[in-house]
Order: structure tokens, then C-alpha cells, then sequence
């Protein structure tokens, strides 16, 4: 959990930082490169060639197209239709991705980490239900897009692991993971990038170096090794924790117009959904496993 807390606390500035500063402003589709290929420098010096199998590599890059280059695509995009807070909003249905993607790759229906799921989602719900604008229809699927990309990475990435575990340290062949989202990256600022619209200010600059280097480059890594450590149920939870961690931030710093109160409950609801996880669905889930064996 210590990976996954870490990663969701350098992530709450994420949002804000593109809505306010690059959304609108800098090609959504340049920065989606320029982030993928800052984050790509960061392991590309720690990859190993040899000794590592070609359907390892490739079922890598797979997994980082998915991960980081289309949600990127999709991400992106949502907030030229979206509020920040908006976008949080309809991030909350990322939970039952995750464990429906999980349990279909183990081959099995555990109906206990969707209960797991369904009170982090709906405290993330308590926390943003709020007005919506015209564009929500489109904006609400152009989110999920971003979800189920985020949802198939980081569970597929888990099920690798799990399934053939690494002589190798994970560092090592992570770049892989960089390198299949930059493809991915690449080919969508060829067909749709304008280069009319790159950043013109060192601010702008600035956050899209922090956003690879630091958000994307390191923060993958840790999140992805955080899911191979924890059960679904609490991977889940975990997804949702940026809602509340996101608000906090565009509270504080951008002074949005937030309802405390709602802020309050709503992260308690979360808080909540993680502590029955730990005592509660995780035994009865392992329980469950070890009598269908």
C-alpha cells in the first residue's frame, strides 16, 4: 500500500496542473508526447537487452499502449470537455474496471471485490455529484476510455507478474512498458498533433517536464510494482483515493468551489471501503478460493 499511497499523493496535482495550465493552451496530443517520452528517458538507461524473452518485451509494450499512451489519448482530451472536477468525477467507475478485468484474467467471479469497489465508488460519487455541463455525454465517454485503458494496464501488468514472476528486477525491463506507450504516442501527434499550439512559457514547459519525468516517469513504476503487492479489492480502492486527493489540491491551491462537508464524507466513505477490504473481503475472498481448490 506504502507505493500506492505515495503515487496517489504525486499524482492529486496531475489534474489541476493540465486543466489549468496546459488544457486549451498547449496541443493536448503534443502533450501526450512530450510526457510519454520524458517518462522514457527516466528507465531507458536502467533497460536490459539481453536474456530478456520477446514475448515478455512485447507483452510490455502492450501493456504500456494501453496504460499510459491511449489513456493519455483519452485522458487528455476530457479536459477540453470537462471541468477538472468533472473529470474527477467520472474517474470513480475506474474500481470496477479493475476488478472485472482482474478476475476475468484469473478466470473466476469474485462478487466480494466488487463489493470492495462499489463503496469506493459510490464515496467518490458522495464527493462529486455536481452540476454538468453540455458536453457530458461525450465527455463521460471519453473518461471511461481513459479508465478502461488505465484499468487494462495496471491489471494486466499485475497478472504478468503474478503469473511468471521476474529472475530480473522490475526496473530493468520497465522501459519497455515507456517505450510501447511513446509508439503509441507517436503515431497520434502524427495524425492529429498542431503544431500551431506548442507551449510558449517556461510554466507550461515546466509542468510537461514534471509530468514525465516525475508524474509519469516515476510514478508508473511505483504504481504498477504498488499493484503486484496488494489484492484487487485494495487496487481498486486505491484508484479511487485520487478523487478526494485531487479535490484536496484544487481546494487549496486553485480555490475551486468545493463542498467541504460532502469532501468530509465522501473520503470517509472511501476510507472505509479500504478498511472492510483489509479485514473483512480479503479473508472471505481467500476463504472462497481455497474451497473452489
Amino acid at each position: 500500500m506504502a507505493y500506492l499511497s505515495a503515487v496517489t499523493l504525486l499524482w492529486a496535482f496531475s489534474f489541476s496542473l493540465i486543466g489549468v495550465y496546459l488544457a486549451g493552451q498547449v496541443d493536448s496530443w503534443f502533450s501526450v508526447l512530450m510526457r510519454v517520452a520524458l517518462a522514457s528517458l527516466v528507465f531507458i538507461p536502467f533497460l536490459k537487452f539481453k536474456g530478456v524473452e520477446k514475448s515478455l518485451i512485447a507483452k510490455m509494450m502492450v501493456i504500456g499502449g494501453f496504460q499510459l499512451g491511449l489513456m493519455y489519448c483519452f485522458y487528455y482530451q476530457s479536459f477540453l470537455l470537462l471541468s477538472v472536477p468533472e473529470v474527477l468525477l467520472f474517474t470513480v467507475f475506474t474500481p470496477i474496471y479493475v476488478t472485472l478485468i482482474y478476475d476475468f484474467l484469473k478466470g473466476r467471479f469474485s462478487p466480494w471485490y466488487l463489493l470492495t469497489a462499489a463503496i469506493a465508488v459510490a464515496g467518490a460519487a458522495f464527493i462529486k455529484f455536481a452540476g454538468i455541463n453540455e458536453n457530458f455525454v461525450i465527455g463521460f465517454l471519453v473518461v471511461q476510455g481513459a479508465n478502461i485503458c488505465f484499468a487494462i494496464g495496471q491489471v494486466g501488468y499485475k497478472y504478468l507478474m503474478e503469473k511468471k514472476p521476474l529472475d530480473l528486477p522490475q526496473h530493468t525491463i520497465f522501459g519497455y512498458f515507456y517505450l510501447g506507450a511513446l509508439c503509441v504516442a507517436l503515431v497520434a501527434f502524427a495524425l492529429m498533433g498542431n503544431l500551431e499550439k506548442m507551449p510558449t512559457t517556461s510554466t507550461q514547459w515546466g509542468i510537461l517536464i514534471y509530468l514525465g519525468l516525475i508524474a509519469s516517469g516515476l510514478g508508473y513504476f511505483a504504481w504498477n510494482k504498488g499493484a503486484t503487492m496488494v489484492n484487487a479489492g485494495a487496487l481498486a480502492v486505491m484508484n479511487n483515493a485520487l478523487v478526494p486527493a485531487g479535490l484536496i489540491v484544487n481546494i487549496v491551491i486553485w480555490n475551486r468551489d468545493v463542498d467541504l462537508l460532502r469532501l468530509a464524507i465522501g473520503g470517509a466513505i472511501i476510507m472505509f471501503s479500504l478498511w472492510v477490504n483489509e479485514t473483512w473481503v480479503k479473508r472471505k475472498v481467500e476463504q472462497s478460493y481455497r474451497t473452489a481448490n
